[in-house]
């Protein structure tokens, strides 16, 4: 699990906390349940950001002296 979806998950007990105590209709625990909001909208933000890798560049990652992936300088 990643950083920010541990944090997504902290936060997620923090707003169940929130609201369990100040009522589901107080406005801490809208503001609990904004801050998981903002967190998740910053995670699919920079899984948008980080292009996945391609078949041969997953394999080069794990096998760099294969023939397939050596590179030429000119």
């Amino acid at each position: 699990m990643s950083n920010i979806e541990k944090q997504i998950e902290k936060e997620r007990e923090q707003a169940r906390t929130a609201c369990d105590i100040s009522g589901a209709t107080s406005p801490e625990c809208a503001a609990a349940w904004d801050a998981v909001e903002e967190l998740q909208a910053e995670a699919a933000h920079q899984r948008e950001k980080q292009p996945e890798k391609s078949y041969l560049e997953k394999y080069c990652d794990a096998n760099p002296d294969a023939v397939e992936c050596r590179i030429y300088d000119d």
